[in-house]
């Protein structure tokens, strides 16, 4: 590519609900571990995500390093937590995103990409000038900021979004986040006013909206009965504003034991989740099949695609 595009880090980082204010231009990392240059660990066609995000042929998913929420149960946890990755340039990171469609891809899937917001706007800036047309999907944890939502104004025509906790007791301890809820709810209302209804193409495979969707933990389902409660009012006081979905997909990975969450959802909490969705009229979306707590649905962080 031709076109050449710098992005200079933020000298006082303000990208996250933390605003720690790391100097990421003096090569200084942030609470999310990221610094002055982009770095991804992966990027292939993903098919687990839900239907009308994957589809028949995939999504294009690409996974940056880093993340400002420290989840003791990340099932991305090299990537999230470690460090790993490989630094690229952004015009690399739109070679990227073209190749991505090149290969069938329905959509590119940004997998937490908050903290390197700059650069990848900058690249599907240049992938989209090179032919890039597929619809931009924002894999977040929902920990994001109101300004952070509209910054993406115009890159972004989905957001698959977390819900996870309302107890900041729970996401504190869980997340390192005690104000997870706090920033989560206004940046959501921001993300459905932005994107409208959902919107899907012939092949059902959506091109706008949101996907909301919340994990069911262990132990913790009068906190997910919250989470379903926020969910339902939103749905109530617009009907179809979002797509929910409901996930029984939790494995103990990283340091969960250590923080009481070791095992499996049963299949008994799980179903009380999902019969509390389907009591407050949460149907139009997806549940998992118990099945789903799988550990071959975490892709292996091989540096495939970079």
């Amino acid at each position: 590519m031709s076109k050449n595009i710098s992005t200079t880090p933020p000298v006082s980082c303000t990208l996250c609900p933390r605003r720690c204010g790391a100097d990421r231009a003096a090569g200084q990392t942030g609470f999310c571990g990221a610094g002055g240059t982009l770095k991804a660990a992966r990027a292939a066609l993903h098919f687990w995500e839900e239907p009308c995000i994957s589809g028949t042929r995939g999504s294009g998913t690409v996974f940056f390093s880093g993340c400002t929420l420290k989840c003791c149960f990340c099932q991305n946890y090299p990537i999230s937590a470690e460090g790993l990755g490989k630094e690229i340039t952004i015009e690399h990171l739109a070679e990227i995103f073209l190749g991505l469609q090149e290969q069938g891809a329905h959509n590119i899937n940004l997998v937490t990409p908050g903290q390197w917001r700059p650069w990848i706007i900058a690249a599907l800036d240049i992938a989209r000038a090179e032919g890039l047309r597929l619809p931009i999907v924002c894999n977040t944890g929902g920990y994001e900021t109101v300004e952070s939502v509209e910054a993406w104004r115009g890159s972004i025509d989905i957001w698959l979004a977390d819900l996870k906790y309302v107890s900041s007791s729970l996401s504190a301890e869980l997340s390192s986040a005690p104000d997870y809820f706090a920033q989560a709810r206004p940046a959501i209302e921001a993300m459905m006013a932005q994107a409208g209804h959902p919107v899907f193409d012939s092949e059902g495979i959506l091109q706008k909206g949101v996907i909301l969707r919340h994990l069911a933990l262990p132990g913790h389902i009068d906190d997910s009965f919250a989470v379903l409660d926020r969910m339902a009012a939103w749905n109530e006081a617009d009907p179809g504003c979002f797509i929910p979905s409901v996930m029984s997909q939790y494995t103990p990975f990283y340091k969960a034991a250590e923080h009481g969450i070791g095992r499996r959802i049963t299949t008994y909490e799980y179903r009380r989740v999902v019969n509390y969705a389907m009591d407050l009229g949460l149907t139009a979306g997806y549940m998992q099949q118990k099945s789903s707590a799988r550990e071959e649905y975490t892709p292996s962080f091989d540096l495939t695609g970079i």
